[in-house]
């Protein structure tokens, strides 16, 4: 006798993902938590602790052209999207890719994982577009154009230190070994770029026929394949985008540099990295923070960059001091951008008349 399988109840995959998010919530707090306990009022030796930044008076004109750099780059990745989408043929705004950039930057800053805001950015651009899947595939471009100008910010910038010869560079094992790997994945990534521009068009076509084959998601995956080729295709776009986002990681790498003297006494600034050192370390901590699935990477950001502080012998309360500033104003900028996403948003559309036959099938 065969046995028909049974659909997981709807309220059954709810609670899961309820749960999933609340465990997320869970574990960035309690990262968070570690971190700023163990670095909240470390041994002398170990420099300033989290204690001391409570005492300090607040550092007005970092922190200011802390905020300024970190609207700038959010802007530009606002664009750089918009441009990614406009290259795809598709109907589209420059309010639309605003509109939905702020959006999705308020929802990267408190959903867990960092991808959240992309998540929400795909939903809301898929429903105003005909080619849904290739929308959708907009945003997954973007993204990876994004991690792609992370490696090649470091790999051009500790290229030109190295050639000057920067002692600060020159003379750090893990500065130096940071700049050969970034070398190394430009290198690769490029080669890769480059070859499937040899692909020719029957054979490209011939692969989103395979793709579409697949069950359930084959439409999907050969939509977002042909939005990858037309982007090997419109060579330019991605050259401007690239461009574009290396603009944007150089706004992020100043956005933290001076962050990081928000709350620093001018005697405390001498054991701060240079811009130098954060040029090279910047890039590094976004990346990792990008990939841990907490609210916006919560606890898991405070940790990656106290211990990138402390391969450059700098204290790792002062990275982990840099990383909170940051946060705070990323959570004030990511609530202000909400509330004009809310005056910018389009009017929910009339339902259209439903066809006779859908009626029928609905009924």
């Amino acid at each position: 006798m065969s046995t028909v399988p049974r659909s997981e109840p709807e309220g059954s995959r709810v609670s899961k993902s309820s749960w999933k998010a609340v465990l997320k919530y869970g574990l960035g707090l309690a990262l968070l938590a570690f971190v700023v306990v163990r670095n909240w009022d470390p041994p002398a030796d170990a420099g300033p602790g989290l204690k001391q930044a409570l005492a300090q008076p607040a550092q007005w004109l970092p922190l200011t052209l802390a905020a300024a750099f970190a609207a700038f780059a959010a802007g530009l990745t606002f664009v750089r999207w918009w441009l990614l989408v406009r290259a795809q043929g598709l109907e589209f705004r420059l309010t639309d890719g605003l509109r939905l950039g702020l959006v999705g930057y308020f929802f990267n800053t408190f959903l867990p994982g960092s991808v959240g805001g992309d998540i929400v950015k795909a939903v809301a651009i898929a429903r105003e577009q005909n080619r849904r899947a290739v929308a959708v595939a907009t945003v997954l471009f973007d993204r990876a154009v994004g991690l792609w100008g992370l490696v090649w910010l470091v790999a051009l910038a500790g290229g030109a230190f190295w050639l000057a010869g920067d002692p600060e560079l020159l003379g750090n094992h893990y500065l130096r070994l940071i700049v050969v790997v970034s070398w190394v994945v430009a290198a690769v990534t490029l080669g890769g770029w480059l070859l499937l521009g040899l692909l020719s068009d029957r054979w490209a076509h011939r692969f989103a026929g395979r793709l579409g084959l697949v069950p359930k998601a084959g439409h999907a995956l050969a939509e977002c394949w042909r939005a990858v080729w037309m982007y090997r295709r419109r060579g330019w776009a991605v050259t401007v985008a690239l461009v574009m986002t290396l603009g944007t990681h150089a706004a992020t790498v100043l956005m933290f540099h001076f962050a990081s003297r928000a709350f620093v006494s001018p005697a405390e600034a001498g054991r701060l990295p240079t811009l130098t050192e954060h040029a090279l370390i910047v890039p590094v901590g976004m990346a990792v923070q990008a990939f841990i699935p907490t609210p916006g990477g919560i606890g898991g950001g405070e940790l990656s960059f106290g211990g990138l502080y402390a391969l450059l012998d700098k204290p790792r309360a002062l990275g982990v001091r840099a990383t909170l500033v940051l946060r705070a104003l990323t959570w004030v900028l990511g609530l202000a951008g909400y509330l004009a996403y809310l005056r910018m948003r389009r009017p929910a559309a009339a339902p259209a008349a439903a066809e006779p036959a859908a009626v029928g099938a609905a009924e």
